[in-house]
């Protein structure tokens, strides 16, 4: 049976106990408003691991001024049943007194610096964010220390981010990166895509399309990146009601720009579909040549 609990101390008596009886602890930290990808990190946590713990805390110091921490989707009661479903052990639910202190609506006296990879696309065009990410995420993996913590490909930057947090930081936990899961009709899986009209859903294929658009080009042969950015950009602007924030093809580790994809690579797209803004992501692989005869 699924066991909710909302504070630290809790918490942590539930994982030694499942430490005592030999099992390893998965993690995945969520905001909640859960879908068909949050439940692919459950389903890896739960083949790879015996004991496994779903965060659920809408985290306010990853939003912006002006962004939508207040209207971001909540559901509570649906999340604990798809996680009961899938035999999770425990759910962390923690209020905003339990994650930053008594004095938290007066800001955080210490925060963690994402350095210069927190400070170029997501972090540019959302000044802060990955400082909130960098923070609870450490906070958390300090408070659950899995073996192991499960995140999605879908944010990319976030996913790289806390691989080196977990490195620089020495924190003891191993980071799984997970793929990508997308509607039959190729939307990235997101919980903002709630938001979207019928319309709006449709204008927002366009970033799975650039992304597409670019592994097309690799594969008949365009290897600059500067040419694959821009063959993302303008399926981007191709479609009306779309605001391209940026398209670009990146080393996957270091997320700069690549002049050459001649290794593999990440291409990241973002824009703002409506009020909705989105990102989506691809691997772009180069085709090896042919050995010869």
């Amino acid at each position: 049976m699924i066991e909710r609990v909302a504070s630290i101390e809790e918490l942590r008596q539930a994982v030694s106990s499942a430490r005592r009886e030999g099992k390893t602890v998965g993690f995945v930290p969520t905001m909640g408003a859960l879908h068909a990808g949050h439940l692919s990190l459950v389903h890896a946590a739960c083949r790879r691991t015996g004991f496994v713990v779903v965060s659920v805390f809408v985290n306010p110091t990853q939003f912006g001024p002006g962004e939508d921490f207040d209207r971001y989707p909540r559901d509570l009661d649906r999340d604990l049943e798809l996680l009961s479903a899938e035999g999770v052990e425990v759910v962390f639910t923690p209020s905003i007194e339990v994650m930053y202190g008594p004095e938290a609506d007066r800001g955080l006296a210490v925060s963690v610096d994402p350095g210069p990879l927190g400070e170029r696309w997501e972090g540019a065009a959302r000044p802060g964010h990955f400082r909130g990410v960098a923070t609870v995420v450490t906070k958390l993996l300090d408070i659950v220390r899995p073996d192991l913590a499960f995140f999605g490909e879908k944010d990319y930057q976030q996913l790289v981010l806390v691989r080196r947090i977990v490195r620089d930081l020495n924190i003891p936990s191993g980071i799984v990166g997970c793929p990508i899961v997308r509607d039959q009709d190729g939307l990235a899986l997101s919980s903002r895509n709630v938001y979207l009209t019928a319309d709006e859903r449709q204008r927002a294929l366009a970033l799975s399309r650039a992304l597409e658009a670019a592994a097309e080009a690799l594969a008949w042969g365009e290897s600059s990146g500067d040419e694959l950015a821009s063959v993302m950009r303008a399926a981007l602007e191709a479609m009306p009601g779309v605001d391209v924030d940026y398209a670009v093809v990146v080393d996957p580790e270091t997320l700069r720009p690549l002049d050459v994809v001649d290794r593999p690579a990440r291409a990241l797209v973002a824009g703002r579909v409506g009020a909705v803004r989105l990102i989506d992501n691809c691997m772009l692989a180069p085709v090896s040549e042919s050995p010869s005869a």
